[in-house]
């Protein structure tokens, strides 16, 4: 089986209330119901929350409640704890094995479904791959710019920039290292033991497993602060979306 699970929970630090703050009109984790939705592949959808309104509007879109305990909705709570619960949750109701989950963030819209589709197949057709994940070019925040600042209030290089290659391959022209490539969090499909296997995994996003297949988005990330929410919305206008109508409007449902 191939399922989909979105997973949000009520509270949230950065941008309070962001997984149903009003975006062109919806709230936000509504965006990754649509796209499950509209995926050929997704046979069954969940959504793992302790917020009755995220459940509520999952009910809407066909997605099967799943309680998430109250240990694991706390801002210390562990993500890769509140997908293994879900999934074993997930199997227990289907009564089959999940082969593949197409896994959504409440906070992060920017979901093309055609994208979620590539990922899926590319995983049914190479067995070696634990994962496909969305990623985005953003060179502008390489690690060869990034800063911290020390006790003395001075800026230095937030790694060791030996680690990157030395004198002799930075330069001050963006992207002269190569490519930065960001996971955006967006598109995230799973073989079953990125989530049976989760202490495997690489971090920071131990549910990518070892094995990613990237996936090239035009730009998106997961919504964390108030800035990000009008680059959001430009993503959505330039996809189709407004306040009124989906991209997908007139199309046959797959669920």
């Amino acid at each position: 089986m191939i399922a989909g699970l979105l997973i949000g929970k009520h509270l949230s630090m950065g941008c309070p209330g962001k997984n149903v703050r009003p975006i062109l009109g919806r709230p936000m984790t509504e965006y990754g119901f649509i796209a499950a939705k509209h995926s050929r592949c997704v046979q069954r959808m969940f959504v793992s929350t302790d917020s009755p309104h995220i459940a509520e509007i999952g009910r809407q879109y066909g997605a099967e409640h799943i309680e998430r305990p109250p240990e694991l909705a706390t801002p210390d709570a562990l993500t890769e704890d509140a997908l293994v619960h879900a999934y074993r949750e997930m199997v227990r109701r289907a009564g089959q094995h999940i082969d593949i989950v197409a896994l959504f963030f409440a906070n992060a819209p920017t979901i093309p479904p055609g994208l979620v589709d590539k990922g899926i197949e590319v995983l049914l057709d190479d067995s070696s791959l634990d994962s496909a994940f969305s990623v985005t070019k953003y060179n502008m925040w390489s690690p060869v710019r990034a800063r911290r600042l020390d006790s003395g209030n001075l800026i230095q290089p937030y790694v060791d920039l030996d680690l990157l290659g030395g004198p002799e391959r930075l330069s001050s022209i963006r992207g002269a290292e190569g490519d930065c490539y960001f996971v955006d969090l967006a598109v995230q499909v799973l073989r079953d033991r990125c989530f049976l296997e989760m202490d495997e995994g690489h971090l920071p996003f131990k549910w990518m497993g070892k094995r990613s297949h990237a996936l090239i988005s035009d730009y998106g990330f997961d919504i964390d602060y108030e800035w990000q929410i009008p680059v959001i919305e430009q993503w959505l206008r330039e996809h189709g979306f407004t306040e009124t109508a989906t991209p997908y409007d007139g199309e046959k449902q797959a669920l």
